[in-house]
């Protein structure tokens, strides 16, 4: 297998939205984003929620968190201590020293395994809840009442007592030092769970994370005290900053913003986490998009289509339907070797990167039937499963894996805590509009010159961005005395050729100096 620690992270800010785009080896494997505009529901967000209805029948309940869809909660994702969180929530108002009432409230008794949700809740009474699993087509948000703030190193626990310890950190050493230093730290009535990241961080470092953590979570109170009303109480960071959390280690190279804002934060978030990384962030000003200039754009367009090609024309089909996903291998043109058994097994392997790549880029979760091309030895099958093992070791979701039927079928589960990312990777011709039918290529400088002399001769514009794609951008300059230094001399104007790569063969757009687009 390919080395595939270098990591670098794209991040491009737009006045909508900011996408993050992993990269390994300069190869898309993860890509993230999160809107400007409103509020989306999304994991770890924190809200003061209403309970609309008591379901005893699932032993769950209907929560308003401000939603169109109605979140759900299970009485087993109350907690252990879900009384200390009501008592909380019902005692707390603005003239209460808050912080006092906190460390005042009993932890115990813990609440049974099987008891009745209709004993813990009540229509109309308002709780702290978490999310846990976002709005998934008709479903609304799944809720826990057990809140966590995570943290690089620490996840805190409010209304616990206990503090656990990664299982990945191996030395009982270290995991009685960690415990026995974080629990000495930790205010009364909080909890912590110690992660992989923490093994061998000074106590300082683990103490001021601690202290972030406690002050954000403190900072939500005001407003439970305040407001009854349902409402966000507090988010996780920033997208960026969550996928540094969860993934910055030594094999990061470099992470590029486009944002002087965003690149402030992240320089910020990073010293604090990982002080001696704080040079891999770059600011980016290059003159063509972020995106395009790193291959993001040309990726994504490449890879979130219904047909995914492959090495050698072998190409990957993948459907994603309400019950599950199916992805089917294809070899196509490809016929490598004579024998038959071997060029399948060849094909296989190369299809169980692109879906372990695939099952992340498009964070894909529940059911995935992947259909292999059928191969007789029990030998082959036995090695493409644990490839495929080998591949989604990776995987940051929980997953789980069974080996190949003898129908040649893989089941995968994947962790399912969003929609799958789905993007259009097809579009209606601008130029046709669906027809199939344009104008002949022979005038498109006419046509683009009868623009330049309406904007400049009767809107008295002298100043024009022309934004085209990279093959019309090329006719149009080619040659010495090229169409676009005989426009420049004939309307004595400023012209401004930007080549766009989305754009499709003929399409061109007018823009003005400040960059707004011209009808």
């Amino acid at each position: 297998m390919e080395d595939r620690k270098a990591k670098d992270l794209v991040v491009d800010v737009s006045p909508s939205e900011v996408r993050i785009a992993l990269m390994e080896n300069q190869k898309l494997v993860e890509l993230n984003h999160e809107s400007c505009q409103g509020h989306s529901f999304t994991v770890g967000d924190v809200f003061l929620g209403r309970v609309k209805k008591i379901l005893p029948a699932l032993n769950a309940a209907f929560v308003d968190i401000g939603d169109s869809k109605e979140a759900f909660v299970h009485y087993l994702d109350l907690g252990l201590y879900f009384n200390a969180f009501d008592s909380f929530v019902k005692d707390s108002n603005p003239n209460r020293n808050l912080k006092s009432l906190y460390q005042d409230i009993k932890l115990g008794p813990a609440l049974e395994k099987e008891g009745r949700i209709e004993n813990c809740l009540k229509q109309g009474q308002m709780i702290i809840c978490q999310i846990v699993k976002e709005p998934i087509s008709t479903k609304g948000s799944r809720l826990t009442a057990e809140i966590s703030l995570a943290g690089r190193n620490i996840v805190l626990l409010p209304f616990a007592e206990k503090v656990s310890v990664s299982q990945k950190i191996s030395s009982k050493e270290e995991r009685r030092r960690l415990e026995t230093l974080v629990g000495s730290i930790l205010p009364k009535n909080y909890g912590a769970i110690i992660r992989t990241a923490a093994e061998g961080k000074k106590a300082a470092v683990l103490a001021a994370e601690v202290e972030s953590l406690i002050r954000k979570w403190e900072g939500s109170w005001p407003g439970i005290a305040r407001s009854k009303g349902v409402g966000l109480l507090f988010t996780e960071y920033s997208k960026t900053t969550t996928v540094l959390r969860d993934l910055l280690n030594e094999s990061f190279t470099n992470v590029y913003v486009n944002d002087e804002k965003i690149y402030d934060e992240t320089v910020r978030y990073v010293s604090l986490i990982s002080p001696e990384q704080e040079k891999i962030v770059k600011l980016y000003d290059g003159k063509e998009p972020i995106f395009d200039h790193f291959e993001v754009t040309r990726q994504i367009k490449s890879s979130f289509g219904k047909v995914v090609p492959m090495k050698q024309g072998s190409y990957l089909v993948i459907e994603t339907t309400e019950a599950l996903n199916v992805i089917d291998v294809n070899s196509g043109i490809r016929t490598k070797t004579d024998n038959q058994e071997d060029n399948s097994f060849e094909v296989n392997k190369i299809a169980a990167e692109e879906i372990a790549r695939q099952l992340r880029l498009r964070d894909m979760g529940g059911i995935v039937i992947v259909d292999f091309i059928d191969m007789d030895s029990p030998e082959h099958r036995n090695e493409l499963f644990k490839y495929m093992q080998d591949l989604m070791s990776e995987d940051r979701a929980k997953h789980n894996l069974l080996p190949l039927t003898k129908f040649g079928l893989m089941q995968i589960t994947r962790q399912r805590i969003r929609p799958v990312t789905e993007i259009n990777t097809t579009e209606k011709c601008p130029l046709c509009h669906g027809t199939g039918k344009i104008a002949s290529t022979v005038v498109i400088d006419e046509q683009i010159e009868r623009k330049i002399a309406y904007y400049v001769q009767d809107k008295g514009l002298n100043f024009l961005i022309i934004k085209v794609s990279p093959i019309l951008g090329a006719y149009l300059t080619r040659g010495w005395n090229s169409y676009f230094r005989k426009w420049k001399r004939k309307y004595r104007c400023k012209l401004k050729l930007v080549e766009e790569i989305e754009f499709s063969i003929l399409q061109n757009e007018f823009y003005n100096e400040k960059g707004e687009e011209l009808e």
